[in-house]
């Protein structure tokens, strides 16, 4: 047996788990990458080896998108919460404001950090029902004047996602789809912007991705800090200053090899088919209870609870022992998660629901 077929099952919510292929090929390249004499970590952020890498990264991600020639995609050297502050400072002018759909967490941190620039509105908030569904949203919920809608399309902490996506014609719509992106088709063109932050379907951390309608950049006419700047990180072509290479490079390595399995749609079925394996076998136990309305559920991060909270030390720690790795509920929200990302094998899911039936005789 290989090291890497030693490998754990790795629920973790992010940085999450790899393809082991992608980490095979890592290796053999790590050190001296296409002959070069050179790791990839070490080639120059200017030379050509990595322009390849850079270039082929963006057509291969723009491929397995259907992204439009009229969308600008680029790479940003930081986490999807960057874009918190530079959405608002690139997309709305002075004055303006921006409409915000509250269904957890990190919605909300964004909502709070475009208040620092502008006089961004609600017009739908979950937290009354402990953000357990998703909203229909229409053009009739939209405030006059508002220069974009903002979702966060699948909720990595709460295990809840838009099934089907509002089709707006009042204001662009913006998604934060970190935790889904590339999980499932989708039509770019519904969107004025799409970003998403690396770690979860991508490759490292530390690497965001932005997609966004090339008549959008430049919008708000304010000095942008230029890291934050769309519009220059377009003009540079992602590369106004060192890009996270590495990030970058591993990246290229996921695109391929979901390339390799079909692309967008065979992986969109083979997660749907993990996804209800693991949600069936919760709905028919009392032991185990999945908050989430099934209408809204996400396929990528299932939450789940404990009828008896006592026995969440337990459960986890004995996980841990049959190679189940990180299946504590976020800090702030607590509970039992299940990070189920493209990476993730069916038969790591049929691993958990063993140990939850085992578990469950036991307790």
């Amino acid at each position: 047996m290989s090291e890497f077929e030693r490998r754990i099952y790795n629920f973790c919510a992010g940085p999450a788990m790899l393809p082991t292929p992608v980490m095979e090929k890592a290796a053999s390249e790590f050190l001296n990458y296409r002959r070069s004499g050179m790791s990839i970590m070490e080639v120059s952020h200017r030379g050509k080896l990595f322009e390849k890498v850079l270039d082929e990264s963006l057509a291969l991600l723009r491929e397995l998108l259907s992204v439009p020639e009229n969308y600008e995609i680029m790479f940003l050297s930081a986490g999807a919460s960057l874009h918190f502050s530079a959405l608002p400072l690139n997309l709305l002018q002075e004055g303006e404001s921006a409409d915000f759909a509250i269904t957890g967490i990190w919605a909300k941190k964004a909502m709070e950090e475009a208040l620092r620039f502008n006089p961004v509105k609600k017009i739908y908030d979950g937290e009354d029902h402990k953000y357990t569904e998703v909203p229909e949203l229409d053009d009739s919920m939209i405030n006059p004047g508002a220069a974009y809608v903002y979702i966060t399309s699948n909720n990595t902490l709460l295990g809840s996602r838009y099934p089907n996506f509002p089709k707006l014609t009042k204001a662009p719509l913006i998604a934060d789809m970190t935790s889904e992106i590339l999980s499932r088709k989708i039509d770019v063109s519904q969107f004025g912007a799409i970003f998403a932050g690396a770690q979860k379907n991508i490759g490292p951390s530390g690497l965001s991705v932005l997609i966004i309608r090339k008549d959008l950049l430049g919008r708000s006419k304010r000095t942008v800090p230029v890291l934050m700047d769309y519009a220059l990180t377009a003009k540079n072509k992602s590369m106004y200053n060192t890009p996270p290479t590495y990030s970058i490079y591993m990246s290229k390595l996921v695109f391929e090899w979901l390339k390799e399995k079909g692309g967008v749609d065979a992986i969109e079925k083979f997660n749907d088919e993990k996804a209800k394996l693991l949600y069936d076998y919760l709905d028919t136990t009392s032991f185990y209870q999945a908050p989430v309305k099934p209408s809204s559920r996400s396929v990528m991060n299932v939450v789940f609870t404990l009828q008896d909270k006592n026995l969440e030390s337990k459960f986890l720690a004995g996980a841990e022992e049959k190679g189940l790795h990180g299946l504590e509920g976020h800090r702030l929200v607590g509970g039992l998660r299940a990070s189920i990302y493209n990476s993730m094998p069916r038969e790591g899911i049929l691993a958990l629901i063993d140990y939850m039936k085992e578990f469950e005789k036991k307790a």
